[in-house]
């Protein structure tokens, strides 16, 4: 883009760096979904024969976008994310005189059909925390059991799991300091299992993936550094193909699973939404769905006139 809008972008950027305090990723997406518009909207004005400015962009232009990623095949979650983008650089433009008005006000989001999670049973789970754990080393198999604990018994997110610092556990009070999305900051509750594996990996075998360096990390590689959230994604890749788990287990599937058993178990929706960090009461209303539809399995399975 060798037009005003780079510019602009790189402004709205920054202020989503440090107005809303946005992480690296999620300025990355934003980087993405905005790039691919403006490169859309440059072709249109020059197939138009309009000038190529940030103000000749209309809610006909963003439409047609919006067409064009659909006639793509583009998910709707997808589409949705992507306008959201644009609705929030639309409004900084406004906001900043750089446009007369906003261009995107008017669009409506379209209508999003939440999936179901994926979720691991009881014994799927159980596998996963019970059994030996695949790895190079002893350490390397400890660290592994207490990432599986902390994930399924925290419902934690891979980035939290990850940012972790043995500062942030508090042996003592039974609890974890975690800092989530737009760093909100929030305490967990560890369970029995969880705080044994943990305190296994830090008497006995942390020190030996260390190798001497300094590192606040609580959860560290082979290097004695910081564990990536790609490299947590690859621990539970070898760990599903050893077990013979035949699901796309993700740390996601964790945190789906610590959701949906706590809710199967009579644990109340708003003390959920609480633990998982969600702003929002309707995002953790979707694990309804998953006990709704366990229900009916088991109606279906053992009513005589199902």
């Amino acid at each position: 883009m060798k037009w005003e809008a780079t510019a602009e972008l790189h402004s709205y950027l920054e202020y989503l760096r440090v107005g809303r305090n946005l992480s690296p990723a999620t300025l990355l997406a934003y980087e993405r979904d905005l790039g691919d518009f403006l490169d859309f909207v440059r072709q249109q004005l020059e197939l138009l024969g309009k000038e190529q400015c940030l103000s000749a962009i209309d809610k006909y232009l963003v439409r047609d976008y919006l067409a064009y990623l659909t006639r793509e095949g583009y998910a709707r979650s997808t589409i949705a994310r992507r306008l959201a983008s644009i609705r929030g650089f639309s409004q900084f433009l406004f906001r900043e005189g750089t446009i007369g008005s906003d261009f995107a006000i008017t669009l409506k989001t379209p209508k999003q059909q939440k999936a179901i999670p994926e979720v691991m049973s009881m014994d799927e789970i159980a596998r996963f925390l019970d059994t030996y754990m695949p790895g190079k080393s002893q350490a390397l198999q400890s660290r592994n059991q207490a990432m599986f604990e902390i994930l399924y018994g925290t419902g934690i997110r891979v980035a939290e799991l990850v940012g972790l610092d043995v500062s942030d556990l508090d042996v003592e009070n039974r609890y974890i300091r975690v800092m989530g999305k737009g760093s909100k900051e929030r305490i967990i509750p560890l369970g029995d299992y969880a705080l044994e594996r943990v305190g296994v990996y830090l008497r006995k075998h942390r020190l030996e993936l260390l190798q001497g360096k300094k590192e606040d990390a609580l959860f560290l590689n082979a290097r004695g550094t910081r564990i990536t959230t790609r490299g947590v994604q690859y621990v539970l890749d070898e760990c599903s193909l050893y077990l013979e788990i035949h699901k796309n287990i993700s740390p996601h599937v964790f945190r789906h699973t610590f959701a949906t058993h706590l809710l199967d178990n009579g644990a109340d929706l708003r003390s959920i939404q609480e633990l998982l960090g969600h702003a929002s009461l309707s995002t953790t209303q979707v694990y309804t769905k998953v006990t709704m539809g366990h229900l009916k399995s088991v109606y279906n399975k053992s009513h005589p006139r199902a």
